[in-house]
């Protein structure tokens, strides 16, 4: 350890700020083979005084990445791929495959009549549909037809597959997991089905029919667990919804109109572990700047803008990808004076919330940390 040792000071009261002495570099290398080592030489650095997120922000251009994800069904098979995904990668979070904090996504691309195996994770996840017809998947024998926009679930521990309709076209939808989350946590287990395929037991569409009808809920609806069974949330009532409650409120100066994606047997978050949103941004909105802990996910599903990401401009049209890190200073621009722009969120504020750690500050405009 001697010659290589990091000593995080600080001079400040409160802090540790101990000055490295030959004695003290011994003492740290006997602790270091007894695996063990004192606490104020890290005590800065791993009690920060504000998040320092690894993750940095970026923006995935579907323009860009398109030809490579649907390249991909001319170079693998499903069955030796497992899934064909092409996954975003953060650069500060390369070690955990995520796209930010502890979120990965991908985009997934499969031809007319495959279908991929079907399984089950520890992990939960979702999928927001890009474009192709005849897509659809089963979960637990629920199957949910899937078009443009729809945002899917896919709970943890539930059986689930893929596939797309012989009379169909490709399709490429967006993943997103929990995955790093559950792997951080030492807790991940993936199972194939042992028919390698999953029947059918319910009506199609079931789920949102029973429990997406606004304002009610089936008599006799019982649903206990800890996640939603309105397993498809479909683009066109989620974007009327974004319209009605536009034409009645200003919505969030911060956010727009948002609203968020609840379980409709508990109006909780829709999984325990992953959140999601859809924003719509007027015409020429801009919103302020605040910044929040956890993290982020963007997928815009309408219009075209930019967002301004710790005082750096990021462009984003429709179909784009791109992340706010946990603790960064982030705003809004719907960039077209006729149109509104939405953007569907994927986020881990179930996580931030449960655990009481969720944090919210808005911009001082007086106080110069934010350059636009």
């Amino acid at each position: 350890m001697s010659g290589t040792h990091e000593n995080h000071r600080e001079d400040v009261v409160g802090r540790a700020n101990v000055e490295d002495t030959p004695e003290l570099l011994a003492y740290y290398d006997e602790l270091e083979g007894k695996n063990a080592g004192a606490l104020w030489t890290v005590a800065n650095k791993i009690e920060p005084w504000e998040p320092v997120s690894q993750s940095v922000p970026v923006v995935w251009r579907y323009a860009d990445l398109r030809a490579d994800v649907l390249r991909s069904l001319q170079l693998v098979t499903p069955e030796k791929a497992g899934r064909r995904v092409v996954y975003l990668s953060n650069p500060g979070r390369r070690d955990v495959t995520a796209a930010v904090g502890w979120i990965y996504a991908g985009l997934q691309v499969m031809n007319p009549g495959e279908t991929a195996t079907a399984h089950r994770h520890s992990a939960s996840a979702i999928r927001f549909i890009m474009e192709g017809e005849g897509a659809y998947t089963v979960v637990d024998g629920h199957k949910m037809t899937l078009n443009a926009n729809d945002f899917v679930l896919t709970p943890n521990g539930t059986w689930h597959e893929h596939a797309v309709e012989a009379s169909g076209s490709t399709c490429i939808w967006q993943d997103g997991l929990d995955i790093p989350f559950v792997n951080a946590l030492e807790a991940n287990f993936f199972e194939v089905h042992p028919d390698l395929s999953e029947p059918v037991t319910f009506p199609v569409d079931d789920m949102t029919k029973t429990w997406g009808n606004p304002g009610l809920t089936p008599s006799g609806g019982d649903w206990s667990k800890g996640y939603s069974p309105m397993f498809k949330y479909e683009w066109e009532p989620t974007y009327d919804s974004l319209l009605k409650y536009s034409s009645c409120s200003d919505g969030s100066p911060y956010d727009g109109i948002l609203m968020e994606y609840v379980n409709p047997a508990t109006n909780g978050p829709v999984m325990k572990t992953l959140g999601a949103s859809m924003q719509l941004l007027r015409a020429g909105e801009h919103t302020k700047a605040h910044r929040h802990t956890g993290s982020y996910l963007y997928h815009v599903a309408k219009g075209a803008g930019y967002s301004i990401i710790n005082g750096k401009r990021y462009d984003w049209q429709e179909k784009d990808i791109f992340c706010v890190p946990s603790w960064a200073w982030h705003e809004h621009v719907n960039s077209s004076g006729s149109d509104d722009a939405c953007l569907f969120c994927l986020n881990d504020l179930p996580v931030m919330r449960a655990l009481g750690l969720y944090r919210e500050e808005a911009f001082d405009d007086n106080d110069g940390r934010q350059i636009i």
